[in-house]
């Protein structure tokens, strides 16, 4: 059985850092594109960064310049460097993996649990 493991989140001050990992682990094949999710109460789940298996990365406006998202394909893991963060980046972040457990079937989507972020003074 798939799982996505996060950790890192927590409470910083305006213009802190933190940085989520999420590791991927349970008869995975291959794992295509990694990526973190934010959702706050109230509203829809919104992309924050993506990265492929080849490196290649996406970003949401709202975090460019300030968001860097990594990856260890040897350890199925991937990373979130959130720098200058702001209150407004309070969030429950969520890692999402699109894998292939049996080769030659299609990818499908897991989730992590989440993990809060709160940026407070």
């Amino acid at each position: 059985q798939v799982q996505l493991v996060e950790s890192g989140g927590g409470l910083v001050q305006p213009g802190g850092s933190l940085r989520l990992s999420c590791a991927a682990s349970g008869g995975i094949s291959s794992i295509n594109a990694m990526g973190w999710y934010r959702q706050v109460p109230g509203k829809q789940r919104e992309l924050v960064a993506a990265i492929t298996s080849d490196g290649i990365t996406n970003y949401a406006d709202s975090v460019k310049g300030r968001f860097t998202i990594s990856r260890d394909n040897a350890k199925n893991t991937v990373y979130l460097q959130m720098n200058s963060l702001k209150p407004e980046d309070t969030a429950v972040y969520y890692c999402n993996a699109a894998v292939t457990v049996v080769v030659g079937t299609y990818p499908r989507n897991y989730w992590g649990q989440g993990t809060q972020v709160t940026v407070s003074s």
